[in-house]
């Protein structure tokens, strides 16, 4: 058995029916030109037989799993593989609307615990011809960055490529040494002083953020976010939708705008949500604010499992109607929030931010939601992905989208991923507190088009 960090044990203290703490993802491909009727039949062949696991895809929590499960890692030598990799097809007519409500489905459901907490399901019957792969795994074995990056070592960059590795295959680092994973007191000791000083830094740089919001109008707090429609109890039922847009568009008003890709992504969404919550009647004076993941690895950890992430809090500017203003503001929001965070070590980053969403883990308390404000009303994530055209056993790679997890208090969640030449956004939702939450794809289309005219 293995110590469970803190970081990831959390994600299974969260976890109820309603509020599965997985994370997922799904891909479409276009399978090889020279595909034959057996294609997906032996992929999954090619798949089952892949039972060389890395030890994370073999990972659950001990037995039993209410009490030492919190505490330690087991894991499973043998894999059932007819059990976590699984056929499936959509209904007909086989649109992509049809793809959507099986995901919905299947992300709706919790892990077996007793198990290897993950899942792949290999998609057929799209009347398109493609086809498609959902995956999800358990937020306590890995976070967002690291999921995506375990996707990308299984695919390969050659069309010709057919002896592409299934997500759980142990991968060697391309190009990079072996790293020495002995400890030494030499080595220990300038960790454990420099840990200990950012500990000690906490409260200064507590006190710092608190005079740096008086001073700063544009660093939003937690205690800045209106009430909405986004933040009250939710149920176990998901919708989810996706939709890709070209990267280029996206960065073509950033640079006329002077903004980044994420500032014009963070306004996008603002222009969506504005107009939802519009149709809903149910927009707040105040403006929206948003938490904002950014991953604290290097570049030496980027393939590690568990989680390593800090939040920044901003404004999304939905009390703004011009859409280059309500651009302009959310920038000068997020460049204050990383000015704050620039001068912060990674662990204070951990800290501050773990306070920032710390009423989020409060949420199971019975009226908790009903009676206080939440600390932002929505989250929006862009994880980087591949930067060149992928595929998987010669089929091409055609959408990434990711599929996350909403919770009490916090209803929608927005995540996306850059795909080559594309950005693949990932909308989760929970499907009684959110009606008709398909319509926010069109929304972020006529918000993008909006941007588009402002800047021009």
């Amino acid at each position: 058995m293995g110590y469970m960090p803190v970081t990831d044990s959390m994600f299974l203290l969260a976890e109820s029916r309603e509020h599965p703490m997985h994370v997922g993802g799904l891909q479409l491909f276009t399978p090889p030109e020279d595909a034959g009727p057996e294609f997906i039949t032996d992929v999954l062949d090619t798949l089952r037989s892949q039972t060389n696991v890395s030890a994370r895809f073999r990972r659950r929590p001990a037995d039993p799993v209410n009490l030492l499960g919190t505490t330690w890692w087991t894991e499973d030598e043998d894999i059932d593989f007819e059990y976590h990799v699984r056929h499936s097809a959509v209904p007909r007519p086989g649109r992509i609307r049809e793809l959507f409500q099986l995901t919905s489905r299947w992300h709706s459901a919790l892990l077996d615990r007793h198990r290897p907490m993950w899942e792949m399901h290999v998609v057929e019957g799209l009347q398109d011809g493609r086809f498609a792969t959902y995956t999800k795994v358990h937020h306590s074995v890995v976070d967002g960055v690291s999921a995506l990056r375990l996707l990308q070592n299984s695919l390969s960059t050659d069309p010709d490529d057919h002896t592409c590795t299934a997500p759980w295959s142990p991968t060697l680092r391309r190009g990079k040494p072996s790293v020495d994973t002995r400890v030494s007191l030499g080595r220990l000791l300038p960790e454990v002083l420099d840990t200990v000083g950012s500990i000690a830094g906490l409260l200064p740089a507590g006190v710092k953020i608190a005079n740096q919001a008086f001073r700063d109008n544009n660093l939003i707090t937690p205690l800045d976010a209106p009430d909405t429609l986004l933040n009250q109890p939710i149920g176990g039922s998901r919708r989810f939708v996706a939709q890709s847009w070209e990267i280029e568009r996206v960065r073509d008003i950033g640079r006329k705008a002077g903004a980044t890709l994420n500032d014009v992504v963070l306004a996008m969404c603002a222009g969506a949500l504005r107009t939802y919550l519009l149709e809903q009647d149910a927009l707040p004076d105040k403006s929206l604010t948003t938490a904002v993941p950014v991953s604290l690895r290097s570049s030496d950890n980027l393939d590690d499992g568990g989680n390593s992430v800090g939040l920044i809090i901003a404004t999304l500017a939905t009390d703004v109607d011009d859409p280059a203003e309500r651009l302009a503001t959310i920038r000068a929001s997020v460049q204050a929030a990383k000015a704050v965070m620039g001068e912060l070590s990674p662990l204070q980053i951990l800290a501050m931010s773990a306070m920032n969403g710390a009423p989020l883990a409060l949420t199971p308390l019975p009226g908790f939601v009903s009676h206080t404000r939440p600390p932002f009303n929505v989250l929006i994530s862009n994880v980087p992905g591949p930067k060149e055209q992928m595929y998987w056993n010669g089929a091409r790679l055609d959408g990434v989208y990711p599929a996350s997890i909403p919770m009490d208090g916090m209803a929608l969640n927005i995540t996306l991923t850059s795909n080559y030449d594309k950005l693949d956004f990932g909308l989760t939702g929970c499907r009684r507190t959110l009606p008709s939450l398909q319509r926010m794809i069109h929304h972020l289309e006529d918000a993008l088009l909006d941007l588009e005219k402002a800047v021009s």
